[in-house]
């Protein structure tokens, strides 16, 4: 019997360790176009608000998976594209995954993005997503943590607008940063990649 049991776990063993089984997985994560850090960052201490007006920190990320943008309730282009695909890939998931995924838009444009103006913005899209707003310092320390940069507009009256990157990044249960979602979003291949990400850390 345990002749049997010693078998079948090396079996397994092989599998997941073979050169096919590492090709698979790379494939699927460039389907996604994500790209998985070789090792977890920690993130700092950071202290937002969020939409409904409540603090929010860098400790309230821990608990389930939080996939996380810069962005602006002005922008023009990213910012509703990205919360648009990712309404409809949200949508797609399993409701056990989705239970496990929170997006967050965090603001490149405190100036204008009042937690009201936060909520009013996301609730159009009727998908349950989060926003954060706070002192542009805060918001700055972030960005650099998650490899997310934006340029903070030199003029914050009148129309003006917000560089910022179309990339996403990833955020385990346990608070860490374990990789980016590149833009162009590929919809079909996270898909298939969330939940296998998601399965690996139940």
């Amino acid at each position: 019997m345990l002749d049997t049991r010693l078998r079948s776990l090396l079996i397994i063993l092989l599998v997941f360790a073979s050169p096919a089984f590492a090709l698979d997985r790379e494939a699927l994560l460039d389907e996604a176009n994500l790209l998985l850090l070789p090792r977890a960052r920690t993130l700092p201490s950071i202290e937002l608000v969020d939409q409904d007006g409540q603090p929010f920190s860098t400790a309230s990320l821990r608990g389930r998976w939080h996939i996380l943008f810069f962005g602006f309730t002005a922008c023009p282009d990213i910012c509703p594209t990205t919360l648009s695909d990712m309404r409809r890939l949200f949508a797609r998931l399993p409701a056990d995954d989705r239970q496990q995924l929170q997006l967050v838009l965090i603001s490149a444009d405190p100036a204008r993005d009042t937690p009201q103006r936060l909520k009013t913005y996301l609730d159009y899209y009727r998908a349950g997503f989060s926003g954060l707003t706070g002192e542009m310092a805060q918001l700055q320390r972030l960005s650099k943590a998650l490899g997310l940069p934006f340029v903070p507009a030199s003029e914050t009256q009148g129309d003006y607008s917000v560089s910022h990157s179309g990339n996403l990044a990833l955020v385990a249960p346990d608070g860490t940063l374990r990789g980016h979602i590149r833009a162009p979003l590929k919809l079909e291949g996270l898909q298939q990649a969330l939940p296998r990400i998601i399965e690996s850390e139940r």
